[in-house]
């Protein structure tokens, strides 16, 4: 049985919905990870599902030490989100989600390697250096 795919309304309820559940059953407030693993959803779903809700007040989205949780603010917000809103703009909010993740992987990548470099330049000093007092020794 084919279901049509849920649109950001019924997805919008559904996340605050797990938001409410996952609160009752830890008392703790719910990370996106927590959220989409109850509801089954792919992160990049939840993730545009979240900063919609994020965006129109009905949630708010805390940074702290042990990663960002989710609090329900104004649920009534959802409201505002038109029914059988889907295609493009989820579409859209999927593709910049993937971007900014790359983006993210780039950085990584790139101070990672800065930290090689400065690893590799540290041993090669320290190598010099050695070098220097092994001759130094050797002359003795």
């Amino acid at each position: 049985m084919n279901r049509p795919e849920p649109d950001l309304y019924t997805e919008a309820h559904l996340l605050v919905a797990a938001l409410r559940l996952h609160e009752h059953r830890t008392a703790q407030p719910a990370t996106l990870e927590d959220l989409c693993r109850l509801l089954d959803f792919s992160a990049e779903r939840g993730g545009i599902v979240l900063r919609r809700l994020a965006e129109l007040g009905a949630v708010e989205v805390v940074q702290g030490s042990f990663g960002d949780r989710v609090f329900l603010r104004d649920h009534l917000r959802i409201e505002e989100i038109p029914r059988g809103e889907t295609g493009k703009r989820l579409e859209e909010e999927l593709r910049r989600f993937r971007e900014h993740q790359r983006q993210i992987e780039r950085k990584v990548e790139a101070i990672q390697a800065e930290q090689a470099g400065k690893k590799k330049s540290l041993f090669a000093e320290m190598e010099k250096k050695l070098r220097a007092e092994l001759e130094k020794k050797g002359r003795t």
